[in-house]
């Protein structure tokens, strides 16, 4: 049987493993309490009961990690990276999305309702292979795939072929690495930009995060003690009070405000100290 193994870190950047539609490892969390989570699911604690239930559903409702994925969905929660790049994609703001799909690996987007299928509801994707049903659906939708045989990730590789395909107004989707400086140094023409959305950021060191502050346009806060050290004493602009979407450049402010003015919401905020009566616990 051909190998069917999906990685993807979620719920406290817990480890789950998937291979041929079933959850095959469950991973510990040290992150115990999350309130979006709380708010949506009136969870308390992060264990690996909740855990095994929400995959599972995430693998019945939409077919993650299985050839049955949808790839088209309306928003999935008021502002996350996938409504935030949507909504600028039908405002003309962005045409290409280069982001990462379970089944498929990295890709080029250009279909809003594609940019928030392939990224609403999924977490950090750590390791995918091929799902050739899920490259199918993903190929009707004008969708480029970086490599359908290996469904390999790598966003800098991602944006070569965006480059390559004429697009100016680039937006890559990616979880804290090195690429993110290697990415914000690529060469490319004046009339090309870049911007850098950084999520799934629990447990990222503090010497990373300076980096992805001074190379991203938007990063999660998650659960970070040290995203929560730096904005607290750099005071970035920002969304949200649960989990915060910080505003690491005046181009993810500007994409950000973009999202909040579309569905009548406040601006972005630099008002501190935050409010943290409701965070993640523990932040790691």
């Amino acid at each position: 049987m051909i190998q069917d193994k999906h990685i993807i870190e979620t719920l406290g950047k817990v480890r789950v493993v998937i291979e041929n539609g079933e959850i095959t490892e469950v991973g510990e969390s040290e992150v115990k309490y999350c309130p979006m989570f709380h708010a949506m699911h009136k969870v308390d604690e992060l264990n690996e009961e909740f855990i095994r239930k929400n995959i599972n559903f995430r693998i019945k409702d939409f077919g993650m990690c299985t050839p049955e994925r949808i790839i088209e969905m309306d928003d999935a929660v008021t502002v996350g990276i996938s409504e935030i790049l949507k909504t600028n994609m039908e405002k003309n703001n962005i045409d290409c999305v280069v982001g990462a799909c379970d089944g498929a690996g990295t890709l080029l987007m250009t279909n809003p309702r594609v940019v928030q299928g392939v990224g609403g509801r999924v977490s950090g994707l750590i390791s995918t292979t091929p799902i050739p049903e899920v490259i199918g659906k993903l190929q009707e939708k004008d969708c480029v795939i970086l490599n359908p045989e290996t469904a390999e990730l790598n966003q800098l590789e991602g944006l070569k072929l965006a480059i390559d395909k004429g697009y100016k107004n680039i937006a890559i989707t990616i979880l804290p690495s090195p690429m993110v400086r290697q990415i914000r140094n690529y060469p490319v023409d004046d009339d090309v930009n870049i911007y850098i959305f950084v999520a799934h950021t629990t447990a990222t060191k503090a010497e990373d995060v300076e980096m992805l502050f001074k190379n991203a346009d938007i990063v999660t806060a998650c659960a970070s003690k040290a995203i929560d050290d730096y904005t607290d004493e750099h005071k970035p602009y920002y969304y949200g009070v649960k989990v915060p979407i910080f505003c690491a450049s005046e181009e993810g402010r500007r994409l950000l405000n973009i999202r909040l003015k579309h569905i009548n919401k406040p601006l972005a905020t630099n008002e501190y100290p935050r409010n943290k009566d409701d965070m993640p616990y523990k932040l790691i």
